[in-house]
C-alpha cells in the first residue's frame, strides 16, 4: 500500500536538516493533492508552467509561496510578477531584465536564483562560470533595483553514477561560495543553493544544498 502525501512529507522531513527548504514540486498535480500537502503544513510549491501556476495561485490558499522552477519565457513573466515568491531558473541577462521591469510595474522586488549549467547534458539551461561573472559585474545588472539575487540553482546530470552527481553538486557549491565572497559579502540575502530532486536530494544535501525540489517522492510518480 502506498503512503499518503502527509506520510511522504513526514518521511522526507525526517531526513532533512532544519535549515533546508523543501519545495513540493506540484506540476501537473490536481488541486486536491496540493491541499493534502498543504494540510501536512507544506507551504512552498514549485510549478514549471506559467498558466498552471497562475490558475493554482488564484484557486488555492494565499499563504502558499509559489516558486517558478521551470524554464521561464520572457513574454510570460508579466503573469506571475504580481505574486511569485522565487524564480529558480534565471538563465540569461535578458530574462533578468524583464523580471526587473515587471517587478517595478508591480511595485515590488522579486527574488531570483541564477541557474548554472553543471550537467553533462546539453539540454539543460544556465549560465557558465564566466557568464555569471560577466553578468554580476555588468552595469545593466547593477542598475536593476527590482530583482534580488538570492543564490544559485542547478540540475545534475540524469545518471545512476553518484560520483558524477556529487562532482557536479560540489562544483556548484564551490561556485556559490566564491560568488558570495566576491560579490555578496556585505549581503545576507545571497543565501540559497537550490539543488537536488527526488532521485538525488540526499547527495545534494550532503554537498551543501539548502533548498530541495521534490515531486514524485511526495506526490507519487508522474502520470
Amino acid at each position: 500500500m502506498m503512503n499518503s502525501i502527509r506520510e511522504n512529507i513526514q518521511i522526507i522531513r525526517k531526513t532533512l536538516s532544519k535549515e533546508i527548504c523543501l519545495v513540493a514540486v506540484s506540476k501537473t498535480k490536481p488541486d486536491n493533492l496540493l491541499m493534502e500537502a498543504y494540510k501536512a503544513d507544506q507551504r512552498v510549491f514549485g510549478e514549471n508552467k506559467v498558466q498552471e501556476l497562475v490558475g493554482k495561485y488564484e484557486r488555492l490558499p494565499k499563504d502558499i509561496q509559489w516558486h517558478m522552477i521551470g524554464h521561464l519565457q520572457r513574454n510570460k513573466v508579466k503573469y506571475i510578477a504580481p505574486f511569485i515568491a522565487l524564480i529558480h531558473g534565471v538563465d540569461s541577462q535578458r530574462l533578468l531584465k524583464e523580471i526587473n521591469k515587471r517587478a517595478a510595474q508591480n511595485d515590488r522586488s522579486i527574488d531570483v536564483l541564477l541557474q548554472i549549467h553543471i550537467a553533462k547534458e546539453e539540454s539543460k539551461f544556465g549560465f557558465d562560470q564566466e557568464e555569471v561573472n560577466q553578468l554580476l559585474t555588468s552595469e545593466a545588472f547593477l542598475s536593476m533595483k527590482n530583482v534580488n539575487v538570492r543564490g544559485l540553482m542547478g540540475m545534475a546530470t540524469f545518471t545512476e553514477n553518484n560520483d558524477t552527481i556529487t562532482t557536479e553538486f560540489m562544483d556548484l557549491k564551490s561556485l556559490f561560495d566564491t560568488l558570495k565572497q566576491t560579490y555578496f559579502k556585505q549581503s545576507s540575502d545571497f543565501d540559497i543553493l537550490s539543488m537536488g530532486m527526488t532521485n538525488d536530494y540526499k547527495i545534494a544535501q550532503a554537498c551543501g544544498s539548502n533548498m530541495l525540489r521534490i515531486g514524485s517522492a511526495i506526490f507519487g510518480p508522474r502520470n
